[in-house]
């Protein structure tokens, strides 16, 4: 059995005043111009996993405008355990909040109802750009397999964060240091970990015979793997951290590298088009992995993604969600994109009417 949403209900969420969706497991294409909300659905779906969703966005960004009330997202989840009920909000100028199964729940519960994966077309330049986006971008896979990884992360951050105070004021008293890099060094050593062993499973289930590229990748960074030699290392590096204010090593300095051996070159000097076939590609390694592991395949959200592929690769694409049981959303502007779905996928048209997303009959 599938892990797929049932009902998605948006209440003035962004340009979406009132919104509801009833979906049957299949896959779901929302075609439509520029501006008519596509995306706007998929950050929503995004925010029923843990972190701050596909956008990355504040809540108070999220609210609609011009009525600046609160938003609200309802969905109910179908599992092989049972359905679920999550509902997240936020009111103007508070935090968001979370209830799963009408009780209130940390974030990170999210990850234990059903695993999400995304790719956006932010993301097309992953390769070119900083190595932060790089880090999110693994991070992101790293949580479908450890929901924990989260836990881990915040709290690596947390003691950096006040290490780096110290640097900045320029503590000299040792004392004052250890604690915190101990906590850093224990939390890092994990996140190094979990880092690794989600290389490991996107290697093992690369599809290398099929439609999409796949590079090797590798994660650079020279910090020690071990919580006691990472614990040491920080303490070896204060003065040099003094004088630059931060934290110069560790998982945070991290970076995923990408190399398609085929052609002998790094993934950042591969075609606009080839780059974005290794990320589709890691996209299914993951979902697969998934599917074995969880028994389940994850929800993707895949932005744009037609439109960069010719008929072919649209079809095998396709194909492949299809196959892994995956329910996907696309988007795109036009239905032609998807006729290869079929009454494989469930397809909604949207349009926007005096700044408000509306969405039609379903396109077939």
């Amino acid at each position: 059995m599938s892990v797929h949403l049932a009902h998605l209900a948006l209440s003035h969420f962004r340009s979406h005043l009132r919104t509801r969706l009833v979906l049957d497991g299949r896959s779901v294409v929302l075609a439509g111009p520029n501006g008519s909300g596509k995306t706007n659905i998929l950050e929503a779906v995004s925010l029923l996993s843990p972190g701050r969703g596909l956008r990355r966005a504040a809540p108070e960004e999220i609210i609609r405008r011009p009525q600046a009330l609160g938003w609200k997202i309802r969905a109910e989840i179908s599992t092989p355990d049972g359905p679920h009920l999550i509902e997240t909000w936020a009111e103007p100028g508070q935090s968001r909040q979370l209830r799963i199964d009408d009780k209130a729940a940390p974030q990170i519960a999210l990850g234990d109802v059903m695993a999400m994966l995304w790719l956006t077309p932010a993301m097309d330049r992953l390769w070119l750009e900083s190595a932060e986006g790089r880090r999110r971008f693994l991070d992101r896979m790293v949580l479908s397999f450890r929901p924990d990884h989260a836990a881990q992360t915040l709290a690596y951050e947390k003691a950096m964060r006040e290490r780096n105070r110290l640097l900045r004021d320029n503590v000299g008293d040792g004392g004052w240091y250890s604690a915190l890099e101990v906590q850093m060094a224990e939390a890092g050593a994990q996140i190094s970990a979990n880092r690794r062993a989600t290389l490991a499973l996107l290697t093992q289930y690369a599809d290398r015979d099929g439609p999409f590229p796949v590079a090797d990748l590798t994660l650079d960074c020279s910090a020690p793997m071990q919580a006691a030699a990472l614990a040491q290392a920080f303490a070896e590096g204060r003065r040099r951290d003094m004088a630059a204010g931060r934290s110069l090593i560790g998982p945070h300095r991290a970076d995923l590298g990408a190399y398609w051996a085929a052609k002998g070159i790094a993934a950042a000097q591969c075609s606009t088009g080839e780059q974005k076939a290794f990320l589709i590609s890691l996209i299914l390694a993951n979902a697969r992995a998934l599917h074995d592991l969880r028994g389940a395949a994850p929800v993707l959200l895949l932005d744009e993604v037609a439109a960069h592929l010719d008929a072919n690769r649209r079809a095998a694409l396709y194909d492949i969600l299809c196959n892994l049981g995956a329910q996907a959303f696309l988007t795109g502007t036009g239905a032609e994109f998807f006729t290869e779905f079929g009454s494989r996928a469930q397809h909604f048209l949207l349009h926007e009417r005096q700044g408000e997303s509306c969405i039609e009959s379903p396109a077939l």
